[in-house]
């Protein structure tokens, strides 16, 4: 009777409780994940090494809130193994050596695998790979890393060379939509047991601001009802507090400025030392050179806003006026140093415009790339061809 612990399910209800709707929600099976079809989709590899149960090593990489912890999770019951959860930053030797024994008692005893979900894999260091993998290889427990890195460059490649690579996406806004309406529906985990009348308009905020991140959308979600549901519901909150016929006073009512009052502004998604830097230079300078000004207007707004260096952008604008459209338009390297110049003196925020009325000119420029490639065939010259002497005629 000793070994019983009478408080136990008090303290699980208790948890629960504190638990935020974002959590509470959380897809419990694959059909309830919203998006990643490209990997999960009917004949996709994801979901036929699922249906053969041959999960090995897996590292899923993508942006914030695209469910790489949530998947890991639905990967582990679907396959029926045991779920174990650390951060690579954290977790050391002693812990990494205690799961180990524990995955090999577990298979030898049930014959019950074992996942091991580690977050932030990027930073897992050489000591705790090398105790790891040689029992990862031989199948007593199997690795599941998360990064919002690109793994190519930031996941040691003893890893990698382990590892099934899948990229997550972020969620379209039609699936925000529809994670929003299961959450209001959901009687069980959700608040399908209040009455909320919730606005088409106003789902479409949160879907648009959440920028493909169904956390930030549910989170959004929450502060609307919570912050309404005293008002309405003054004898408390508990069970059943809330509800009423459609139309009646005292309903929750979510409209487009309660969204826009319960979520943050959208904050760019831009790492300007990784991969987010070179993708999106590269977008800015191809836009520009395929003649959209309005697509590098946008990618020029997405540096900006993400911090990056404005100087750095009217550097690769003038190399650009040069590369990309040379003598088609010759004013057009006059333009991009005088921007250059007047971004070093003016700073920002007026520098943007500058930048602005210098990618507008060159998007809509003739382009022509003769000069950059005329020098480059008289250099490969130079260095590959027969050396030429000065003529006679044009000696000094």
């Amino acid at each position: 009777m000793s070994g019983i612990d009478l408080w136990a399910q008090r303290r699980e209800q208790a948890r629960r409780k504190a638990e935020p709707l974002a959590v509470r929600m959380r897809p419990r099976t694959l059909d309830e994940l919203e998006g990643q079809q490209h990997i999960l989709g009917p004949g996709k590899l994801l979901r036929r090494m699922l249906e053969a149960d041959v999960i090995t090593s897996l590292i899923l990489h993508g942006p914030p809130g695209t469910g790489k912890t949530t998947l890991a999770e639905l990967i582990a019951g679907y396959t029926r193994r045991h779920f174990e959860r650390e951060n690579a930053s954290s977790v050391g030797v002693k812990r990494i050596r205690e799961i180990i024994d524990e995955a090999a008692r577990r298979l030898e005893n049930s014959g019950t695998r074992t996942i091991l979900f580690l977050d932030e894999i990027h930073r897992f260091t050489k000591a705790q790979q090398d105790v790891l993998l040689a029992d990862v290889e031989r199948g007593i427990l199997t690795l599941v890393g998360a990064t919002t890195e690109n793994p190519l460059f930031a996941v040691n490649s003893a890893l990698v060379s382990r590892s099934t690579l899948f990229r997550l996406e972020l969620l379209e806004e039609a699936a925000i939509v529809r994670v929003l309406r299961r959450a209001l529906a959901d009687e069980e985990r959700g608040y399908g047991k209040l009455k909320i009348e919730a606005s088409d308009e106003a789902l479409s905020v949160w879907a648009i601001k959440s920028d493909g991140d169904a956390r930030r959308a549910l989170t959004a979600l929450e502060v609307a009802v919570l912050s309404q549901l005293k008002r309405v519901a003054p004898g408390g909150a508990g069970e059943g507090a809330g509800l009423r016929e459609e139309g009646e006073p005292g309903a929750i009512v979510i409209d487009r400025a309660t969204a826009e009052d319960s979520i943050q502004q959208k904050a760019a998604v831009y790492d300007g030392s990784g991969d987010d830097h070179y993708d999106t230079i590269s977008a800015f300078i191809k836009s520009i050179r395929g003649s959209d000004p309005d697509a590098a207007l946008y990618w020029l707004a997405r540096m900006l806003e993400g911090g990056e260096d404005p100087r750095f952008i009217a550097r690769r604008l003038a190399i650009l006026a040069s590369e990309d459209i040379g003598n088609a338009d010759p004013r057009a390297i006059q333009i991009a140093a005088a921007a250059w110049q007047l971004v070093e003196r003016i700073g920002m925020p007026e520098g943007r415009i500058t930048l602005a009325q210098c990618v507008t000119y060159l998007a809509l420029a003739s382009k022509s790339n003769a000069s950059y490639a005329a020098i480059d065939a008289a250099i490969a010259d130079v260095r590959e061809g027969r050396t030429l002497p000065v003529p006679m005629y044009i000696k000094d």
